[in-house]
């Protein structure tokens, strides 16, 4: 079993930055950050593999998100920048660890969620 608990949503106002971090209980082969807005499917939209540090970004979040991964620390991180309106959701990190790793393979764990809002 692998724990996820994520923190650093909150509201940021469009420009802006924040960091959401995720923390994991054990070794994860590779994380991913979800997130979903109400009455929206949920998206998957970075992911990397944690010893590699290989990252697949998708076209809503590319050149604006980095995801990055410290194996010390066991801590998936997600710094995002020049946040949109369209931004705000919850968002979830998951993990595998094992298996194919793209976004839209099953994830096997999930964290609670953290809420980000982006006033505009």
């Amino acid at each position: 079993q692998v724990q996820l608990v994520e923190s650093g949503g909150g509201s940021v106002q469009a420009g802006g930055s924040r960091r959401l971090s995720c923390t994991a209980s054990r070794y994860t082969y590779c994380m991913a950050w979800f997130r979903q807005a109400p009455g929206k499917e949920r998206e998957g939209f970075a992911r990397i593999y944690t010893n590699s540090q290989n990252t697949y970004y998708a076209d809503s979040v590319k050149g604006r998100f980095t995801i990055s991964y410290d194996n010390a620390k066991k801590t998936l991180y997600l710094q995002m920048g020049s946040l949109k309106p369209e931004d705000a959701a919850m968002y979830y990190c998951a993990a595998r660890i094992s298996g194919v790793c793209s976004l839209q393979a099953e994830y096997n764990y999930w964290g609670q969620g953290t809420q980000v809002t982006v006033s505009s």
